[in-house]
């Protein structure tokens, strides 16, 4: 994601970028990610023409794109997508999504979005995580180097973004649906301020996760979610 910002005022075309191994690799809210050579650390590099608010929704085109080039290498019935950007390996968090934009103006100057999978090792040492981290070597998947595997993942997101052309984010929207962790079930979202615990009926327009409460709906732009 660093080496992502430093490039962007000379990209001028989605790019990949991919490293080995880290040594400062991040996730959400600043949190340390342990990156063991082998697994994909990557980070696309992007101009689109959208307000942060629509950029923001790439995550969930990544997501589905993660879904559908991880069920290449392990049957799909083991996947399923935690909101708002993990994706769950037999229970266990196999990928996650990390977005940053930059842009003083209406519509953002770039979008960068990460992407951390373990492929062939489980991180270890993690003991603060809402889920425990898994590897697509443990639970059984073929074997993938990164670079192939990231081919991959660059062809399923290319579908997304052609998809969000025509199609609108509304079907982006639904094929995140239809993949998603404890749909219809009583989960909770910690949202640092407060837990809110309902039953995740959707996410909005605006991905917003949206749980029926006992007092309603409730729709939470942000939170850590357990189930």
């Amino acid at each position: 994601m660093s080496e992502a910002a430093r490039r962007a005022p000379n990209i001028d075309r989605p790019t990949w970028i991919i490293a080995k191994t880290q040594t400062s690799a991040r996730g959400r809210r600043g949190r340390p990610w342990v990156v063991p050579e082998g697994n994909l650390n990557a980070t696309l590099i992007m101009r689109p023409e959208a307000t942060p608010l629509e950029a923001a929704k790439r995550s969930f085109l990544a997501a589905n794109a993660l879904y559908q080039a991880l069920a290449i290498y392990v049957p799909s019935e083991k996947l399923s997508l935690k909101w708002p950007n993990d994706v769950l390996l037999s229970g266990g968090k196999v990928a996650g999504i990390l977005l940053e934009s930059s842009g003083q103006g209406p519509f953002v100057d770039w979008l960068s979005i990460g992407v951390g999978v373990n492929l062939k090792h489980t991180p270890e040492g993690v003991t603060d995580a809402s889920f425990a981290p898994t590897s697509l070597m443990a639970a059984g998947g073929w074997e993938v180097e990164p670079l192939d595997f990231l081919a991959t993942l660059a062809d399923a997101y290319a579908t997304q973004e052609a998809k969000l052309l025509r199609l609108g984010f509304g079907r982006i929207r639904e094929d995140w649906l239809s993949q998603a962790a404890r749909l219809g079930e009583v989960i909770t979202a910690r949202t640092g301020r407060e837990d809110v615990t309902g039953i995740f009926d959707s996410i909005d327009k605006d991905g917003n996760l949206v749980l029926i409460t006992g007092t309603g709906p409730r729709a939470i732009s942000a939170a850590d979610i357990f189930f």
